[in-house]
């Protein structure tokens, strides 16, 4: 189980193929192994692959605060550095795509592309804060069929629907219909500051997203509760591929793999030719 010391704590990674660099980065609760299980596969023949848990997640450390996408941006920075990857395409998802945005904002010569799937974008906190915000009910919903019953007075509580979601079943991959391991999960929200960094801009304002000139593949699920990012967003990076993945919510790594693999490819190949083999 490869580990790097990056800024005091170890994070757990894992490294497959050989080409040019692609690194990916997961989002807030999960793991790397949301692209194991088709994403690198599908891709290991044409690219080294670097993936990794975040701080607090699967096996790396869980140092008690350091969760904002800054904090994240740093780990990456230095994991980079450790690797030996001077510069290098980025792949994200939810909190990672925000991650590698971030990243990608301070560090902008060490970025070749991006693909950014289902950010939610924390400068954008203001289009989530209503009560009328489609993600209220599409939480609620699959909590409800998971048989999970949310008081009322609790149907827009960020924290509590977090903590009621580790009760339900896993709904994709190998482990489907099987119980979550909350315990990790549970420690995460209970003993750092990550529930509370998730929400922190942490100087990625609106004005460095929009100053952005890389090449992006934006990639949203055409039932996503955050396509008001998505249509901020497409409309205000220069260089933006927008895509939105029919019969996908949230989860298009996982819901929708083929569909994200072919796009991603595409992507890639369009723009590649001349880049530095690993």
């Amino acid at each position: 189980m490869p580990k790097a010391l990056v800024n005091g704590i170890h994070l757990h990674y894992q490294q497959i193929g050989r080409g040019p660099n692609v690194v990916m980065v997961h989002g807030i609760t999960g793991n790397q192994a949301i692209w194991h299980l088709e994403i690198i596969p599908a891709l290991m023949q044409e690219y080294r692959l670097t993936s990794y848990d975040l701080r607090g997640h699967g096996y790396s450390d869980m140092p008690p605060s350091g969760y904002t996408t800054a904090d994240h941006a740093a780990d990456l920075n230095r994991l980079l550095d450790s690797l030996g990857i001077k510069r290098t395409d980025l792949v994200g998802h939810s909190f990672g795509a925000e991650i590698v945005l971030h990243y990608t904002i301070l560090y902008p010569e060490r970025v070749d592309r991006l693909v950014l799937v289902e950010p939610a974008i924390a400068a954008l906190q203001s289009l989530r804060e209503r009560e009328e915000w489609i993600g209220w009910k599409y939480w609620n919903d699959k909590l409800s069929a998971g048989g999970v019953s949310v008081p009322p007075e609790k149907r827009h509580d960020i924290e509590y629907l977090v903590r009621s979601s580790f009760k339900i079943p896993k709904i994709f991959g190998f482990r489907r219909g099987q119980a979550r391991r909350s315990a990790p999960l549970i420690r995460l929200l209970e003993t750092t500051t990550a529930a509370r960094d998730y929400g922190d801009p942490a100087g990625m304002t609106l004005d460095k997203i929009s100053e952005v000139d890389h090449r992006i593949l934006l990639v949203y699920g055409a039932d996503s509760v955050f396509l008001g990012t998505f249509e901020y967003l497409k409309d205000r990076l220069s260089n933006c591929t927008p895509v939105l993945v029919p019969d996908s919510e949230h989860f298009g790594p996982l819901e929708q793999p083929q569909i994200l693999i072919s796009h991603v490819k595409e992507f890639f190949s369009d723009s590649g030719m001349g880049r530095a083999v690993a």
